[in-house]
């Protein structure tokens, strides 16, 4: 028999996080977090990691585990999600994935191989650096060169993808685009239930602006001021989370001004901002770009999850035509069969 897996998907600000807890005590499960960015330590303001508090009991791996100095992608997701999923099993649980990063929950629910090629990591450096000296449109131009495919679905921002997409160009000859469709039509090896929530697109970008305007409330600006002067560098995985890469300059110009991180409050970067033109140029630009490209990411995320729904991967649920959570939670289990 298969074991069970439920994965609960989303786009950013969706409102993942109520209905997994609910979720995880209604089906007797754990949380894995398939968020690329909530692993990290000292990040939780920009991720959105969910706090101890909210967690009312149910174990959550793969949250606020590694250093922000440290690489994460899609295969050491893998197979830390793994080991978490064997851990889950032994308590006699229900593994249920969480997150918006469609490539990281396919990487699991499809068991995805990541061949460990050493020649991998020189590639991968050598990307880096290109995209250090070069900039990262250089990068894409590459990647467009070999798999325009691919290209057309990474974000030139995202280096990571990117070397990850060329790195296995280089050593394989096989494009990227079509190692990810013929993965992609594996059967899965577990018995897997796969919810992916929506609601109206009009109320998520609402909600995506308020939640920007919250973290800033609730001290963005200090907490990438305190990882820049903990020596992450702006080129580091870490930093390329939305909020963090945008707000990484600002931070670093603020810390050169002798301004401390207890002293950045939003309320107090406004204040000094109104007295420099250019400084608050500068914030109101960074607040909009932090919108802007979280709305496009989620729209991204969007489009993923309707691939995935297209080949019956997956169930959408509009939680605007569900009147409660508690609703929601009867549907998915009914689905999951428990």
């Amino acid at each position: 028999m298969k074991e069970k897996l439920v994965v609960i998907a989303g786009p950013t600000a969706v409102g993942k996080t109520s209905i997994s807890i609910a979720a995880a005590k209604r089906l007797n499960a754990e949380i894995i977090s398939a968020d690329s960015m909530q692993v990290y330590k000292y990040m939780n303001i920009g991720s959105a990691k969910i706090r101890p508090e909210e967690m009312q009991g149910v174990r959550h791996f793969l949250v606020d585990c590694i250093e922000p100095t440290e690489n994460y992608d899609v295969a050491r997701f893998k197979e830390m999600a793994g080991e978490a999923m064997s851990e889950i099993r032994k308590n006699g649980h229900i593994p249920l994935i969480v997150g918006g990063t469609g490539f990281y929950i396919q990487a699991v629910t499809k068991n995805i191989e990541f061949s460990d090629n050493s020649g991998a990591s020189k590639i991968r450096d050598e990307i880096y650096e290109r995209a250090k000296n070069e900039g990262n449109e250089e990068v894409y131009k590459e990647l467009l060169r070999l798999d325009p495919e691919a290209a057309e679905k990474i974000h030139p921002n995202n280096l990571q993808r990117m070397a990850r997409a060329i790195e296995y160009i280089t050593l394989t000859g096989e494009k990227f685009s079509e190692m990810n469709k013929r993965e992609g039509l594996k059967e899965s090896p577990y018995d897997l239930s796969y919810f992916v929530l929506t609601k109206n697109r009009e109320q998520l970008y609402k909600d995506i602006e308020y939640r920007v305007d919250l973290m800033l409330e609730d001290g963005l600006i200090a907490e990438v001021m305190r990882l820049v002067r903990l020596g992450v560098k702006k080129d580091m995985t870490s930093m390329q989370g939305l909020g963090y890469r945008e707000m990484y300059d600002f931070a670093a110009k603020l810390l050169s001004m002798g301004i401390k991180e207890d002293e950045a409050s939003f309320e107090n970067v406004k204040k000094l901002a109104v007295k420099e033109v250019s400084l608050m140029d500068e914030l109101n630009g960074i607040i909009y770009a932090i919108k802007e490209n979280t709305r496009h990411y989620a729209k991204r995320q969007m489009t993923w999850f309707r691939r995935e729904a297209a080949r019956g991967e997956c169930i959408f649920i509009d939680k605007d035509k569900f009147s409660s959570n508690d609703e929601i939670l009867e549907f998915m289990a009914a689905k999951v069969g428990i």
